[in-house]
């Protein structure tokens, strides 16, 4: 048996921790130095750690764990009076990236300027420039929640407004996508891909007030156990995480938020602190380095000529600047103020690994100029480096700066 995950874990660790604390000195979230620690870590850099399924399996879990606290710490009332306003917002920041990376596609996908001058199914570059621009709706937003966390910031109207947009931005680029590549791929069935994205939430709201029902009363008769509390909550968000990727296709993090919502919705609010304490623990000392680092380890960037090294340049600034006025548009219009506009624009930016799925899939079925790929990889690592950078800058408030949340805080019920 091989024990070199055994290593690999121990530098992850002692790297994102390091340079974790080393950001923070510069009053930068330390999810900054994680993510520049698998960087490092990574063959883009020194190329000592290779991602193993293992590194991709934690890290997996890491994410599903992070949307899983913050369904749990999510205002339920809150993100109810923000339901419409999420909805325009991601909408908004769906469209505007989908026409932004269009039009980067149309100028930049030249067969002429490209040694690879495949033009994918059927010849189409058209299908090529339409799927660019849907890889920039994609919003990864474990990258944001974390941050604010971190900021003290995640509760309230803006943390709200991003985590229902990121939901709400999650289906509609899976129907993006779905319908994009229905054209490559025959056996796709967009019509039966809405109906059970539509089926997955008819069955949560189910389930989750079934098990609301039962967590209640079960959680009142043992009370003087509460690590199987605990243990029955993460197997329920596990189930619900699965059935959502793998019977109705949506992604395992919208599920686990999902139940993170129903346990907020069915227990006190003392014992939900409790549980979020708990998993946070986890999250803190093993899961959320590794996922942070995972995505630092996927870079391996190739050689690039002037023409590809620009349309990375290009497509970084177009990705960035779609998000944060599509989606702070949206805001605006939904009577936000400025400030807070511009706070749900940036907490909307980091593409993380929702963007590289999005991406090998579209490789997979040619909707991608392989050569093309490099600078996709590029945006990933720049959005979501620079977005805790970002947050940390517009939600500065220079008469009052509240201190950081402690995984280990309010730990005990």
């Amino acid at each position: 048996m091989a024990y070199q995950y055994l290593l690999d874990l121990a530098l992850i660790l002692l790297c994102t921790k390091v340079l974790g604390l080393f950001s923070q000195r510069f009053r930068m979230p330390q999810v900054v130095g994680s993510l520049v620690a698998g960087l490092m870590l990574g063959p883009a850099v020194f190329g000592i750690i290779q991602e193993t399924e293992f590194l991709k399996t934690t890290a997996s879990l890491g994410v599903i764990v992070l949307m899983f606290t913050s369904g749990m710490e999510t205002d339920i009332n809150e993100l109810k009076r923000s339901g419409k306003a999420s909805f325009l917002i991601a909408f908004a920041g769906v469209l505007v990236p989908l026409a932004g990376g269009f039009l980067v596609g149309v100028y930049f996908n030249n067969p002429e300027l490209l040694v690879n001058n495949a033009a994918g199914p059927e010849g189409s570059l058209m299908l090529q420039n339409i799927f660019l621009g849907i890889i920039l709706t994609a919003t990864s937003v474990s990258i944001t929640v974390e941050t604010l966390r971190e900021m003290g910031k995640l509760r309230g109207p803006v943390g709200s407004a991003i985590l229902g947009a990121a939901i709400i931005d999650d289906v509609l680029g899976i129907i993006a996508l779905t319908i994009v590549t229905s054209f490559a791929d025959s056996s796709v069935n967009v019509v039966w891909v809405l109906v059970k994205i539509l089926l997955f939430f008819v069955f949560a709201i189910t389930a989750g007030l079934a098990f609301a029902r039962l967590y209640r009363r079960w959680t009142c008769k043992t009370e003087e156990n509460r690590t199987q509390h605990v243990i029955v909550a993460f197997v329920f968000c596990l189930l619900l995480s699965y059935i959502a990727e793998e019977i109705f296709g949506v992604t395992d993090i919208t599920g686990a938020f999902m139940a993170g919502l129903v346990l907020a919705n069915s227990t006190s609010e003392k014992r939900t602190a409790y549980l979020a304490a708990n998993f946070e623990s986890i999250s803190f000392l093993y899961l959320s380095p590794v996922f942070f680092a995972s995505i630092g380890l996927q870079v391996e960037l190739k050689r690039m000529n002037a023409h590809i090294l620009l349309f990375a340049v290009v497509l970084t600034l177009v990705a960035v600047l779609s998000k944060m006025i599509g989606c702070g548009l949206g805001a605006k219009f939904c009577k936000y103020s400025n400030r807070e506009s511009l706070q749900i624009g940036v907490g909307m930016v980091s593409r993380g690994e929702v963007a590289l799925i999005v991406a090998t899939k579209g490789a997979d079925l040619g909707l991608i100029n392989t050569e093309l790929f490099g600078p996709v990889v590029v945006v990933v690592v720049v959005t979501t480096i620079f977005t805790p950078i970002l947050l940390k800058l517009v939600f500065k408030d220079r008469h009052h700066t509240s201190p950081p949340v402690s995984p280990q805080q309010n730990a005990q019920p």
